[in-house]
């Protein structure tokens, strides 16, 4: 792998019909190659009725799924239709990726934006679609991994070189517990960064703290 992650932190929300089979596999490849670029990589399985205020904690959010039947798997639409997840996802950079046997192109037209739909204020970092022979694939795997690990990079590099952080606000986070100051800082950040806002003041990063779900 030749690109460095800058500590990304990455959730896989992802759903299977079947234990231990390929997608699971696929999984577990993907978190290694992401691992290997230096990054912090969790993987949790969706439940269309679970609570994801946890991913408040990761700065990219990866989701994916088998297509059956023509539709992406139930638990994944149903976990950003039903559950607190589309609330949590707000201003997260995700990538997205589907499995199927489809022609690509269909795939493409027919089942990424059956999860597109419900992440048009994101920033969609990489979309691929995986075939069954790609799954097990480490360059296909790579590759996409490659792109998401790129465009988080270039992302964060021109947020930190476009704001500019007054005195007081950075007393005001000298003050907050040393392990969540990158945290705040990163959600002061992003705010900052979506509102078009090119300095950060005490004022910001509490705005930025209530929008954001942060305690």
């Amino acid at each position: 792998m030749s690109h460095s992650s800058q500590q990304m932190k990455a959730i896989i929300l992802y759903d299977t019909r079947s234990e231990g089979g390929s997608t699971d596999r696929f999984v577990d490849n993907l978190g290694k190659s992401l691992a290997e670029t230096g990054a912090y990589v969790e993987k949790g399985k969706c439940k269309a009725n679970a609570d994801y205020s946890f991913i408040l904690d990761f700065d990219v959010v990866i989701m994916g799924a088998p297509v059956y039947y023509l539709a992406v798997s139930s638990e994944l639409i149903g976990a950003l239709i039903q559950s607190n997840l589309k609330k949590y996802l707000k201003r997260k950079k995700v990538a997205v990726f589907v499995t199927c046997g489809s022609p690509e192109p269909m795939a493409y037209m027919l089942y990424l934006p059956q999860i597109k739909i419900h992440l048009l204020r994101n920033k969609i970092l990489a979309e691929r679609v995986f075939s069954p022979q790609d799954l097990s694939d480490d360059k296909a795997i790579d590759s996409y991994v490659d792109a998401i690990v790129e465009t988080y990079n270039r992302t964060v590099s021109i947020r930190k070189s476009s704001v500019i952080w007054t005195e007081e606000a950075l007393e005001t986070i000298s003050n907050i517990p040393s392990f969540l100051q990158e945290k705040f800082k990163r959600m002061a950040e992003e705010y900052a960064e979506e509102t078009g806002q090119h300095q950060i003041t005490s004022e910001l990063l509490f705005t930025a703290k209530d929008e954001m779900g942060g305690t």
